[in-house]
């Protein structure tokens, strides 16, 4: 009998799979996710606390119907007034408080504080604010020449105090708004003094004018850490509302 042996082959067949994995950890980017801001990354998908906001400095500056006023310029008879006298300044010192940045939305950005402009100390012309203003248009910004009501609350200030900025009681108590002083030439052409200071007008006995002046500015647009300069022309002074 013969045997047969049948010799079987096997062919192994090896199968590659593709399986979709759902569960990939997607790439993480770390950075600035706040479009406002001056280092926003588009590309960012976790914010890390990275982002800079522009700051915003105001310079306060005085002229004379457009030529500069500095504390150089103190003592000298530089300057004649809408009444034609001519006439000096010795001490030129100014409250704004209540910075506000209007957005259109109506939404507000208020500057904490008051600054007391100082025309002999240079340090008081420049104001930079902490605050991190998030970049955009603005619709305008506002500010007061002094105090409003709500602020001018008498001796609440001790840095003003100091500075001898309160406001007679008899006159309606609070602080200045303005005190602007020197000389003048009268009508003989002899030197005479003046004081022209502002505050609470006492109207009546227990009524007060609360006259402090609301400035509003245009519209800005913030893109980056920004300047403001708030110009006085002193000479109007003496042209508005009478001469």
């Amino acid at each position: 009998m013969k045997k047969i042996v049948l010799i079987y082959t096997l062919t192994l067949v090896f199968f590659s799979c593709n399986i979709n994995d759902d569960t990939t950890t997607p790439t993480v980017i770390f950075g600035c996710t706040d479009d406002s801001s001056v280092n926003y990354n588009s590309n960012a998908t976790n914010d890390d606390d990275s982002c800079v906001y522009p700051k915003l400095t105001f310079i306060f500056s005085q002229n004379w119907d457009g030529t500069k006023v500095d504390a150089s310029d103190f003592g000298g008879l530089n300057y004649t007034n809408a009444n034609g006298e001519l006439l000096s300044i010795l001490k030129l010192r100014y409250l704004i408080s209540k910075i506000i940045l209007h957005q259109s939305n109506g939404e507000t950005i208020e500057f904490e504080g008051y600054q007391l402009v100082d025309l002999s100390d240079e340090s008081t012309l420049t104001f930079t604010s902490d605050l991190d203003v998030p970049k955009g248009d603005y619709s305008g910004i506002s500010f007061i020449y002094g105090f409003n009501e709500a602020d001018n609350i008498d001796g609440a200030y001790q840095d003003l105090n100091s500075a001898t900025w309160n406001w007679p009681a008899m006159l309606g108590g609070g602080y200045h708004f303005m005190q602007f002083e020197g000389n003048y030439l009268d009508g003989t052409g002899a030197p005479q003094p003046f004081a022209y200071h502002n505050g609470t007008a006492r109207v009546s006995d227990g009524v007060f004018e609360q006259n402090f002046i609301e400035v509003v500015l245009p519209a800005i647009t913030i893109s980056n850490n920004a300047t403001v300069e708030i110009k006085m022309n002193i000479a109007e002074w003496f042209k508005n509302p009478n001469t």
